[in-house]
């Protein structure tokens, strides 16, 4: 039963890891910038939303990774592996 009830866990926990997005390593902020490490899946909607909770709403993306732009969102195309470095302005 225990074999069973371990099997259901690990199905569920990458059902549950292959539906989200990931941030695999996230580094403390510094000098008024973070940066994290994103992983499969994750796009720049969850990234812009993370910086702006992190720094507030005046950042950017070091490397212009990702734009917001007014009545559409936050675009463009992550690269799974990569870190990312927001910083206020």
């Amino acid at each position: 039963m225990k074999i069973l009830q371990t099997f259901f866990y690990l199905v569920s926990s990458i059902l549950a890891v292959q539906s989200t997005e990931i941030c695999e390593n996230i580094i403390p902020k510094n000098n008024n910038c973070v940066s994290f490490t994103v992983g499969q899946g994750t796009g720049c909607a969850w990234m812009c939303n993370y910086c702006a909770n992190n720094l507030g709403p005046n950042y950017y993306f070091v490397d212009n990774v990702c734009i917001y732009q007014p009545n559409v969102g936050c675009l463009g195309n992550p690269i799974a592996g990569k870190t990312y470095t927001c910083c206020t302005f």
